[in-house]
């Protein structure tokens, strides 16, 4: 593998990072949160879940201490609302929220940023290298029945509070993971990063997922 290390515009070493990507539903949230509690190969991980923290920033007594503005926060109600993504424009927000994460949640530099919804789209990936080094993908490979299937059932434990799950949006948000997410695969393998891939049926557990990763 090739080396991945880039310079943080601060002086320091990004945090080493692990991206999590698979289609809505899929069970990213409940996989990180658990690698979050047990950790992985003998490293504390921190799982950073860019869409509930997206969610939080539009509070703005949240927002503020992420150092959004207002006009910032304004961008972040309208993705919220319409379901779209930070572009190249709008990044500065996506990274100001990820940075305040990693200033409070990284504690030592041996410790895995467990990165689930950012990037988004390679765009993102590219503009990501000051802030985070990605050295690993988790791939959560299923279909969209099957997508259908675990959010109705609620087979990750984590839809209840949810009440963007409607047929188009589950259906727009699939869209997007086929034509914008997916070919991050192929940007961070030619980067050298290791592509583990994990297969998700309707009813696979969180714990279920980790004993395969721990299986790689």
């Amino acid at each position: 593998m090739q080396n991945l290390v880039t310079s943080h515009s601060s002086g320091l070493a990004p945090a080493q990072a692990a991206l999590l990507i698979g289609p809505t539903g899929s069970g990213k949230t409940p996989l990180g949160e658990l690698l979050e509690k047990r950790g992985w190969n003998s490293r504390q991980c921190r799982h950073f879940d860019f869409g509930a923290h997206l969610r939080k920033a539009a509070d703005p007594s949240r927002a503020a201490s992420m150092g959004l503005t207002s006009s910032e926060i304004s961008v972040v109600l309208g993705c919220l609302e319409h379901g779209t993504l930070l572009e190249n424009e709008t990044f500065g927000i996506a990274a100001k929220i990820l940075d305040s994460f990693v200033s409070n949640a990284i504690n030592d530099p041996e410790e895995l940023l467990i990165l689930n919804g950012l990037p988004r789209h390679v765009s993102q990936a590219k503009m990501l290298v000051e802030h985070v080094t990605v050295h690993t993908l988790l791939v959560l490979e299923c279909g969209a029945d099957t997508v259908h299937d675990r959010i109705r059932l609620d087979s990750g434990g984590d839809r209840g509070h949810r009440d963007d799950d409607t047929k188009n949006a589950i259906q727009q948000r699939l869209d997007i993971y086929r034509r914008r997410t997916i070919p991050l695969i192929e940007h961070y393998q030619s980067m050298g990063a290791r592509i583990l891939r994990l297969p998700v049926g309707v009813s696979t557990s969180a714990l279920q997922l980790l004993t395969d990763l721990e299986n790689k």
